[in-house]
């Protein structure tokens, strides 16, 4: 009798196994790859099909069940996917069900349904003269329709709409065998309306020597790393087009990953000059359309998959490319089981597939550069704006001292001359507010000092209790009503919003056309792609907001940045805090003066000395890497280790504690080389109770990473409730 191993679908750890079914009758077809509804217990769930095979169920011990039904009328998944689920469920320590769910478009349990249409087709063993010879004294209709095959292959409902062609006519002609019909599924593509004119572009020298280095990896269909270090305006999309076209030359296809659906809408504008075999995928497509393209992928019909992170997980095979532009972002990480880093995931599937990976960005990862400068990745440098345009004009704005000389608005008299010129020149500006690390801290807006742990240095965290914290140490202070620096007053926790910035704007520039993009702006479908092409077609003057207007956007009248509290990165309690605030004011920064004109920019700091924001603003990547890769190595960070972080969670705060010590205590009995492995912890997380559910936070640093997650498997870690486990996490705490 066949039998099916199957994966339960259901978010519980400790089922961390398949269960034998048997295969009725009625579903012989299966094979593993299929999705399944089955008895589990006392409830209907579905299931992934892993194996099919020969044998007795009575072998069992105890009485099998049978599958109940298919969910789809094919295989979802093929041997590729299958196995790269299983390599991520072994390597991120979590079940199987959540690594195959991330190759599902949309909700895991339903059948991802298909709009079909009927085409007429003329059926060729007749003859159409005749035919239409033999009606001539008959119904003008039938012969309207005939007539129309003589100009068209195939008919669509909506010609014989059109053409005033009942289903009476078109029964007739069915019935007597003149007409065939033929059932086709309708594939929805959201993108297929976008017809960019085509352009010719002159490739300068750099941009050729990438391209050629990358396309030698190409030709030999072998892995091999890159990392396109280019600086804002190099040319970096075209790049990937170029090996986008010497990819598709060979027959092989192509992954181009961003981190942001803010940025999918300019690339993919870029790539279908060059591309029709394109499809697009990210979260804010419908469940249908992400189906058909899963669809379209499958069937070969697509060379080239853009999207986000999750344009990782589709059925697409003999990839040749994978892209990261923007490798750096966090937004590559998903923060949600299972925790992973498509970074880190793109570079295996790249081994899987014998492909070149290329990671691209202005201001790289230090973990990503540092393995370029060791040679693991081949570094490939863009020094130049294409067109030899100058990087932009940077001024560095104290607001320390614009608040002692009596401006306490949220914008410098630097930055609003700064955009009264830029309006009168009918230019366009763009205004960054960073609102990372807001109402977390306590600053002085006197001297620019926050209030840091006196142990480790990090800055304290303030809490809705009316406390500080350090998340790294657990030291625990009141908030301060002076500043322990220079004894001023104007200490408090540190907040403001798009929504302030907004009123600011509208009072001081009355007659500007304002746009405002962030979260509570961009909740519809195709949000960001079309306020990005009304500014684009210069329907407004001013664009602001926080993170996503800060890098990728190529808008050639944008001649001013403005970036307001761009140190406020620094008061996250981070050891990347330094890095996300240098990125920040280097990547807002590069929007500015992509074309004929220079661009200016106006960066606002409270501790405008902050090696991280003087180099910002001199988008000096090379000495601010100079400057942080010490103090990383010296406290034993990435890029010189991997991050492992444990959540320890339970309603009563004291156990919740207890178990990471016992767990603290095993770890250091087992790992005693602290050049190899360390670790910190257990310390409150940064939302120390969530839901009445008490958090405390280990941090494990090593440079054996497998290791690690070997021991972490050995003490069945993975499947307890009461413990999140997150490899490289995009934060500490």
């Amino acid at each position: 009798m066949l039998l099916a191993e199957i994966w339960a679908n259901v978010k519980v750890k400790s089922i961390n196994q398949t269960y034998t079914y048997i295969v009725p009758d009625n579903l012989k077809f299966i094979t593993a790859g299929w999705r399944v509804n089955v008895p589990f217990g006392r409830q209907k769930i579905d299931g992934f099909v892993i194996k099919v095979y020969e044998g007795d169920p009575k072998s069992f011990e105890f009485e099998l069940k049978e599958i109940i039904s298919a969910i789809d009328d094919e295989a979802w998944f093929t041997d590729e996917m299958m196995d790269s689920a299983k390599w991520l469920a072994e390597f991120y320590l979590c079940p199987l069900s959540q690594t195959m769910s991330l190759f599902m478009p949309g909700d895991k349990s339903k059948k991802i349904s298909a709009i079909y249409e009927k085409i007429y087709k003329f059926n060729t063993d007749q003859n159409l003269d005749e035919i239409i010879n033999s009606l001539q004294k008959n119904n003008t209709a039938k012969i309207r329709l005939m007539n129309l095959f003589r100009s068209k292959s195939e008919l669509r409902s909506i010609d014989l709409q059109e053409n005033k062609i009942t289903s009476a006519i078109v029964k007739y002609f069915v019935d007597a065998g003149i007409i065939e019909i033929e059932q086709r599924r309708i594939l929805r593509d959201s993108y297929g309306g976008i017809k960019p004119e085509k352009k010719i572009i002159d490739l300068n020298a750099d941009q050729l020597a990438a391209i050629e280095t990358v396309s030698k990896t190409l030709e030999a269909k072998i892995y091999q790393g890159f990392l396109l270090y280019g600086v804002t305006g190099s040319g970096k999309t075209q790049v990937y087009i170029e090996l986008t076209k010497r990819v598709r030359s060979i027959g092989r296809r192509a992954v181009i990953l961003v981190p942001e659906i803010s940025l999918t809408g300019q690339i993919v504008y870029d790539f279908k000059r060059h591309f029709k075999d394109i499809i697009v995928l990210h979260s804010r497509l419908s469940i249908d359309e992400r189906g058909d393209a899963f669809h379209k992928i499958r069937n070969g019909e697509v060379g080239v998959v853009i999207g986000a992170r999750s344009a990782l997980f589709t059925p697409i095979d003999n990839v040749g490319l994978f892209v990261l532009d923007e490798e750096q972002d966090h937004s590559y990480k998903q923060n949600e089981p299972p925790f992973y880093h498509a970074r880190f995931v793109a570079e295996q599937f790249a081994k899987f597939h014998n492909a070149a990976i290329v990671f691209g960005s202005a201001t790289p990862s230090l973990e990503t550069y540092y393995r370029a400068t060791l040679g693991d990745l081949t570094m490939l440098k863009l020094p130049h704006r294409v067109g030899d345009n100058e990087l932009p004009e940077v001024e560095l704005v104290d607001m320390r001292e614009e608040l002692k000389r009596g401006n306490k608005k949220v914008l410098s008299r630097s930055l609003q001359n700064l955009l009264k010129n830029t309006l009168e020149n009918n230019q366009q500006a763009i205004l960054l507010l960073n609102r990372r690390g807001y109402s977390t801290f306590v600053m002085c807006r006197e001297c620019g000092e926050v209030v840091k742990c006196p142990d480790c240095g990090l800055p304290m965290v303030y809490h809705s209790d009316v406390k500080l914290r350090c998340h790294h140490c657990d030291i625990e202070s009141t908030p301060p009503d002076i500043c322990p620096n220079c004894g001023s007053r104007y200490i408090k926790y540190f907040g403001s919003g798009t929504q302030r910035l907004e009123q600011t704007l509208k009072i001081e520039f009355p007659n500007a056309k304002i746009l405002r993009m962030d979260r509570d702006t961009t909740g519809k479908k195709f949000s960001h792609q079309t306020m990005l092409q009304k500014f684009k077609a210069h329907e407004f003057d001013i664009l602001f907001g926080t993170q996503m207007v800060a890098k990728g956007h190529d808008i050639e009248n944008v001649t001013a940045v403005g970036i307001l509290s761009a140190d406020a990165t620094l008061n996250i309690p981070d050891f990347r805090a330094s890095e996300q605030c240098f990125m920040l004011i280097t990547q807002a920064a590069g929007r500015a003066g992509r074309a004929n004109f220079k661009g200016k920019v106006v960066v606002q700091a409270y501790n405008p000395d902050h090696e991280a924001v003087i180099f910002g603003s001199q988008q000096n990547y090379d000495s601010f890497c100079e400057y942080e890769l010490p103090l990383r190595e010296d406290q034993f960070f990435p890029p010189f280790s991997r991050l492992i972080k444990l959540i320890f969670t339970d309603k009563f705060e004291e156990i919740a504690k207890s178990n990471a010590k016992k767990f603290v205590d095993e770890f250091n009995e087992n790992f005693t080389d602290k050049n190899i492995f360390d670790l910190m912890g257990p310390a409150p997380a940064l939302i120390a109770r969530l839901k009445d559910i008490f958090r405390f936070v280990v941090l494990i640093k090593t440079t054996n990473v497998d290791q690690v997650i070997n021991f972490l498997r050995r003490c069945d870690l993975h499947i307890r409730n009461d413990i999140t486990i997150d490899i490289d996490p995009s934060s500490m705490f």
